[in-house]
């Protein structure tokens, strides 16, 4: 689940991190009453669960409690991205002296919380860490062991940062990282957090995202802390039209189960694969046999004719898919024969030769003999379990390689 601004600076200052004397509201006269509370200059900022706010015209600099309601009207009637904002944010105009940044995210590879500081905020931090390497410290923490402010000293060290503000900033970094932790973030992030000209240290804007299975646990937070209705999923993953149209197929027949992902594939060789697990394997296996995936997928527990077919077309829909490998581990529940018909079927209706288009296929299992009569009698390439998973990856790497040499 992704947190609308407002709702990561409650979190933030929940965790005893110093923020900035801000209001949310949802109407122009309470944005006044927030301003002429607040005294002063104002920032008023859309909250939307997208990026681009202030390109978009979502956020604007108010002197007077006027300019503030004004400046919420127009906000709150501005689309950004296809989000309706929710309400607005009345902030102080912070008198900034540095920007910082410091974020916790989960580090798949590692399999650990990664600790993040750099001393130039407010800026896309991917950029710093490419342009200035030496100005972003890292830090790994344990998932069971408490979280030491040592630890978040160390990685705020390493960017240069020293005296009064490595002092100031080290307890934000910690608690921030304690945060993560208890409430199963996926990613707790301030940008800036900002040097005041008085010298101390405010988080001015937080992104808050909390794993989804974690729902569950964090009730406390999300329901009475927040007032986070249970059925405000807020996926902050933005599903393909790829994967919309797989899950409507799937969703459509009661028979077998299908799935498909495609978000940061870009290869040609499409995948219809089943295996549970080991589909993640036959997916690394094609990788690194230099082949280039152009998607994952899950097909199982028996699927109609229908369903292997419509997953099938949308693998073969997709731009840059030149070839697919049918691959699966042995069947049990799953008759080789209709995948057999399913994937022939979609190659036909869309006008693709299925000798040429299948680069292999290999599901043993229940109805083999069946499916391989049907393979047979298109031409298609077919092996049994005398073949690893492994090689017949492979010889789908090979089988498209060579058409492009061709």
């Amino acid at each position: 689940m992704i947190f609308y601004e407002y709702e990561a600076r409650r979190i933030v200052e929940a965790a005893g991190i110093p923020v900035t004397r801000y209001g949310f509201c949802q109407t122009p006269e309470e944005a006044r009453k927030i301003a002429e509370e607040i005294g002063g200059p104002t920032v008023i900022k859309s909250q939307v669960l997208t990026g681009g706010r202030m390109k978009a015209g979502g956020v604007k600099f108010a002197d007077t409690p006027d300019e503030a309601a004004q400046y919420a009207e127009e906000i709150l009637k501005l689309e950004i991205n296809g989000h309706v904002p929710v309400g607005v944010l009345v902030d102080p105009k912070a008198e900034v002296k540095q920007e910082y940044y410091a974020s916790v995210v989960w580090d798949s590879t590692a399999k650990k919380p990664l600790m993040l500081f750099s001393d130039m905020g407010g800026i896309d931090i991917e950029q710093v860490a490419e342009e200035h390497p030496d100005h972003v410290g890292r830090g790994h923490i344990s998932n069971l062991l408490p979280v030491g402010d040592y630890e978040a000293k160390q990685v705020i060290a390493a960017t240069g940062v020293t005296g009064s503000q490595l002092n100031r900033a080290t307890p934000i970094l910690a608690k921030l990282a304690r945060l993560f932790r208890e409430k199963d973030m996926i990613l707790a992030e301030i940008n800036p957090l900002a040097e005041l000209t008085d010298g101390t240290f405010v988080a001015l804007d937080a992104h808050m995202e909390m794993e989804a299975e974690a729902e569950g646990r964090q009730k406390q937070l999300l329901r009475k802390d927040l007032g986070i209705a249970e059925e405000d999923t807020r996926d902050s993953y933005v599903p393909s039209e790829f994967e919309k149209n797989v899950k409507e197929i799937d969703a459509a027949d009661h028979r077998g189960v299908i799935q498909g992902k495609d978000h940061g594939f870009e290869g040609n060789l499409g995948l219809v694969i089943g295996a549970g697990g080991g589909s993640l394997t036959l997916t690394d296996a094609v990788r690194n046999q230099g082949g280039k995936p152009a998607n994952y997928s899950e097909i199982g527990g028996n699927p109609s004719v229908a369903k292997a077919c419509g997953l099938a077309k949308e693998v073969l829909k997709k731009d840059g898919v030149e070839k697919i490998a049918v691959m699966m581990s042995i069947v049990s529940n799953t008759r080789v024969d209709i995948v057999a018909r399913g994937v022939i079927k979609a190659c036909l209706e869309l006008g693709k030769d299925p000798a040429e288009t299948i680069a292999i296929f290999r599901i043993p299992g229940a109805w083999e003999d069946e499916g391989n009569k049907i393979l047979d009698y298109y031409g298609v390439e077919y092996c049994d379990r005398s073949v690893s998973l492994w090689d017949a990856a492979g010889r789908a790497v090979a089988k498209i390689q060579e058409g492009a040499g061709a």
